[in-house]
């Protein structure tokens, strides 16, 4: 099941079927000249390597960013590049199986991607982030590419206004981390990966939030600081039709994301002139 999860998100709940569709990695390189001749833009799904409670595979962000970004890939015929599987995660580092890389070599790899896939001709690309701690780096490397002719978007699913509405709709708490919501997603893509059994320890041993800021101060705290188990609020709130429910609500926001720069006239995305 986790190599169907990997590739695409089928209309049956509880399943990810393997579709093809738009993913670069499974091309020969005359398809893929044909492909990206047909496109308008490119996909990267990029997530981290890192604990996600003890309910959770530490896989949890990237997989969740690849089935969303092949979803969305299959529906609008833009390409998508393999998953970027490891991102910043220091904070998570005193649980076991986390890996990271420094901000420095992470916004490094990303904007010489971003480069490459600009290379074959698509310079509207979209950055699917499934972790948090990825934002800041992602953002400036968008920002470093506009002005090399490259319209790069971050896109963050947990952040859309409108699955924030469904978060709201669904979950008395709206744990983010390891919380109900990844739960749910994971639960969906594959319930083989959500350890049911270990669901109330990680409730039990979870902080209210991601207690990382303080009378608007930002700390430079780690997960173990307020976290025991490595979640957040409430995960046993999290259901296969909850994440079914996110999944289809955040994949038609990037398609609509997607519609948009496939669309958009390239002087709206083109960096501006100085003001004289």
């Amino acid at each position: 099941m986790l190599t169907d999860a990997l590739d695409s998100v089928s209309e049956e709940p509880h399943k990810a079927k393997a579709k093809e569709g738009n993913v670069l990695e499974r091309w020969t390189w005359p398809e893929a000249r044909e492909r990206f001749r047909n496109a308008r833009v490119a996909l990267i799904p990029v997530g981290s390597t890192e604990q996600h409670g003890p309910h959770l595979p530490l896989g949890t962000d990237f997989l969740t960013a690849q089935a969303l970004a092949r979803a969305a890939a299959e529906e609008t015929g833009a390409v998508c590049t393999p998953v970027v599987p490891v991102g910043i995660s220091a904070h998570h580092q005193q649980f076991w199986g986390t890996l990271s890389v420094s901000p420095d070599a992470f916004r490094a790899y990303m904007r010489d991607l971003a480069r490459s896939v600009a290379a074959h001709g698509l310079k509207r690309l979209v950055f699917v982030n499934g972790h948090g701690g990825n934002g800041a780096a992602l953002l400036e490397v968008c920002r470093a590419l506009r002005p090399q002719g490259v319209f790069a978007a971050l896109w963050n699913w947990w952040l859309d206004p409108e699955v924030q509405k469904i978060l709201e709709e669904l979950f008395k708490s709206r744990g983010t981390h390891a919380g109900a919501s990844e739960t749910s997603i994971i639960w969906y893509l594959d319930e083989a990966l959500v350890k049911r059994d270990k669901l109330e320890e990680a409730a039990a041993k979870a902080s209210e939030t991601f207690a990382v800021v303080r009378y608007g101060a930002q700390l430079p705290l780690d997960t173990i600081d307020f976290s025991e188990s490595g979640a957040t609020l409430d995960p046993r709130e999290g259901s296969a039709e909850a994440g079914r429910r996110i999944f289809e609500k955040a994949k038609e926001q990037l398609v609509k994301l997607i519609r948009w720069l496939q669309e958009v006239p390239g002087e709206e995305l083109a960096l501006k002139e100085h003001l004289p």
